[in-house]
């Protein structure tokens, strides 16, 4: 298992937070993501360009990619990123 930080903007963060939002697409260049990794959310403020301090850690549930397609994941989704399911560590 391995364990990433990773920048979440204040809108989506906070979603996650809610619980509203459940998946998240990310760039596959510099990360080998696998079910079972955490993803350590740090909120990100892009207005600011500065971290708001705020973290959450995340579970890969699942990955759409693709080595993991979907229906249309192979005509929609661009070879270097990924969809990641993702619930919450309590």
């Amino acid at each position: 298992m391995a364990e990433y930080n990773v920048k979440s903007w204040v809108a989506f963060f906070q979603a996650f937070k809610r619980g509203e939002k459940k998946h998240d697409m990310r760039d596959l260049k510099d990360r080998d993501y696998k079910v079972g990794d955490v993803l350590n959310l740090q909120e990100y403020d892009p207005f600011t360009g500065e971290y708001t301090g705020a973290e959450m850690r995340m579970k890969i549930t699942y990955i759409t990619s693709a080595k993991t397609p979907c229906a249309f994941s192979s005509a929609a989704l661009d070879k270097n990123y990924c969809i990641l399911s993702l619930e919450p560590i309590k």
